[in-house]
């Protein structure tokens, strides 16, 4: 199955909550949740069938899915990597999807969207430790300074994206750089920390079964 190329914010939609996918449109009131904040479909918000409890484990592990923007083997890739870690699986697998390159461009603010930053990475716009990395699911290491190269300085959507970018909104784990537009993963961070609003023991209960 190929990457999703429809409206993404039926994916919002869907899930009944914002993804993130859109870049600046979800920050504003043209995002399509803020007056139909309910699943598409032509019977619009009418009362739809209740979940089973396999299909509220799906939309948990969907929702997850679509936040970091993974395909499903790459995401079962993920999950059995988490298995073989130390802790709670659900918790491991929240932390290694943080780490991919993709998802840690976005965070510092260089893009938008997962979706603009995985742009950026494939196009090699991207230096972690001072060489180029192409390959969005990258998993970056504590320590690693993530950089965007001097040639690529320019491009406006980082510095528009950068703008939203304050003290407050930088997640703990990573050190930015505005005037070196560059950054550093400082630590790989606690899921107390990771600001996603997911249920992750529901989706290795999905696994489980």
């Amino acid at each position: 199955m190929g990457r999703y190329t429809g409206p993404v914010c039926k994916l919002c939609r869907r899930e009944r909550m914002k993804l993130y996918l859109k870049g600046e449109k979800c920050y504003t009131e043209k995002c399509p949740l803020e007056k139909k904040n309910y699943p598409p479909g032509q019977h619009g918000p009418y009362r739809r069938a209740r979940l089973s409890e396999y299909g509220i484990q799906l939309r948990e592990k969907q929702k997850l899915r679509r936040i970091y923007g993974v395909f499903e083997r790459q995401f079962r890739r993920y999950f059995e990597m988490a298995t073989k870690q130390k802790g709670k699986t659900g918790e491991n697998l929240i932390k290694i999807l943080e780490r991919r390159l993709d998802n840690v461009v976005y965070r510092l603010g260089f893009a938008p969207s997962r979706k603009a930053a995985r742009q950026l990475v494939k196009h090699r716009h991207i230096l972690v430790n001072g060489k180029v990395v192409d390959i969005p699911s990258y998993l970056v290491e504590p320590g690693d300074e993530i950089r965007v190269r001097d040639k690529s300085k320019e491009l406006e959507i980082i510095h528009n994206s950068l703008r939203r970018v304050t003290e407050t909104s930088l997640v703990p784990w990573l050190q930015l750089n505005k005037a070196n537009l560059s950054g550093v993963f400082m630590y790989t961070p606690e899921r107390s920390e990771i600001p996603v609003n997911v249920n992750e023991q529901l989706i290795v209960e999905l696994y489980s079964k």
